[in-house]
């Protein structure tokens, strides 16, 4: 496999494997369309499953301004132009902030190694509109999420890659680069890939 693992039974890859910190690279032919061409951003990752946001999909030409509106919060800084982005097809209504380590909640953060915090109070937002809310960010409705065991069968069966995260990644590079960044740092052609790749 190209992540270099070996190939295992997925209740050993169970035992070996934590994500959290890392990128998820959609394969193609995966068969699901909501994380066709994602790149999936790892939040958390332990025997209980596994939560990811997704860090390369714009939500419907939404901006941050329009959600910050709704939520009667006024920006008085450039994040109002800001997208929101679409995390993932789970729990779409709930918003999540991915951002540098530079920032921490009031209320919660969580703090992920690699340089990121991932932070789900409304504070975040109240922050970002006044100009005191982390240098990078990444707004998002929604998240992705597998249950116990899922996440490592997917692997197994070739459904993603997987590579460290970088900052300049997933904020410095526009949303329609991202796929092909994040195969380019594994030295993956994107041209040369398929749904079958990998397989005996």
């Amino acid at each position: 496999m190209a992540t270099g693992w070996p190939m295992q039974d997925p209740e050993d890859l169970n035992q070996i494997l934590d994500l959290t910190g890392t990128l998820l690279i959609a394969m193609p032919g995966m068969g699901d369309p909501r994380f066709d061409r994602s790149v999936v951003f790892m939040c958390a990752h332990s025997d209980d499953g596994a939560m990811g946001l997704i860090v390369n999909k714009p939500a419907h030409d939404m901006e941050v301004g329009e959600l910050m509106a709704q939520l009667d919060i006024t920006p008085q800084t450039r994040a109002a132009k800001m997208p929101v982005h679409f995390g993932g097809p789970v729990e779409t209504t709930r918003g999540f902030v991915l951002h540098t380590d530079d920032y921490r909640s009031r209320l919660q953060t969580l703090s992920i190694a690699g340089g990121f915090g991932m932070t789900a109070t409304l504070d975040v937002l109240e922050d970002l509109a006044a100009g005191e809310g982390p240098d990078r960010a990444l707004v998002m409705l929604g998240y992705a999420g597998w249950g116990p065991g899922q996440l490592e069968a997917e692997i197994a069966d070739n459904g993603w890659l997987t590579v460290n995260a970088h900052a300049d990644l997933v904020f410095g590079t526009g949303d329609g680069g991202k796929w092909m960044g994040a195969l380019k740092t594994l030295g993956i052609d994107p041209l040369g890939l398929s749904g079958a790749a990998g397989r005996a």
